[in-house]
C-alpha cells in the first residue's frame, strides 16, 4: 500500500488516496467473477437405439444384392424397404460371407441425390469391396435422342 508524503507546511492534502478505492474493487471483481456459472457446451442428442435382432436369412443373397433408391426416398434391398440402420447391419453381415456376394446399386432415374450420396457413404464406411453402378445403359442415349429406350 502506498502512501503519498506531503509537506509539512501545514496545508491540508489535496489528493485523494485511491489505493483503498482499487482494493475494494478488485474484491468486488473478483466476487463478481466467483459467481458466474460455469457455462458448458454440451449438446443433448437422443441417438437410436440399434436393433440387435439379425434380419432375415432370406434378405441378403450370398450371391448379389442389389440397392435401389426410389422416387419416394426409400432404399430397397433386393426389392425390400428398409431403413438406414438395417442397410448398415446387411452391409455389415455381406463382409462376413464367404465370398463376398456382389453389391449393385441402381437409383431410380428421379430419387433424390441426397438420398444417393448418403448411402454411398454408408457403403463406402462399411469397406464393402464388391460393389458395382447398374443400370446405368438406360441413359447411354440420353444426350443424343432425348429419351432413353424403353425395355
Amino acid at each position: 500500500m502506498a502512501m503519498s508524503g506531503g509537506s509539512d507546511d501545514g496545508e491540508p492534502m489535496m489528493d485523494m488516496n485511491t489505493t483503498p478505492l482499487i482494493d475494494v474493487l478488485l474484491v468486488l471483481l473478483i466476487m463478481f467473477i466467483i459467481t458466474i456459472p460455469v457455462a458448458t457446451h454440451s449438446v443433448d442428442i437422443d441417438l437410436p437405439q440399434p436393433n440387435p435382432n439379425p434380419p432375415p436369412e432370406d434378405q441378403i443373397d450370398p450371391i448379389k444384392n442389389k440397392i435401389v433408391l426410389t422416387q419416394a426416398d426409400e432404399i430397397l434391398w433386393n426389392g425390400d424397404a428398409i431403413n438406414q440402420e438395417e442397410l448398415v447391419r446387411n452391409l455389415n453381415i455381406t463382409k462376413t460371407i464367404t465370398p463376398e456376394p456382389e453389391l449393385q446399386f441402381e437409383p431410380e432415374p428421379n430419387a433424390s441425390y441426397d438420398l444417393s450420396a448418403r448411402v454411398l457413404n454408408v457403403i463406402k464406411a462399411s469397406g464393402v469391396t464388391k460393389f458395382g453402378f447398374v443400370g446405368n445403359e438406360k441413359y447411354r442415349t440420353l444426350g443424343t435422342t432425348g429419351a432413353a429406350p424403353a425395355q
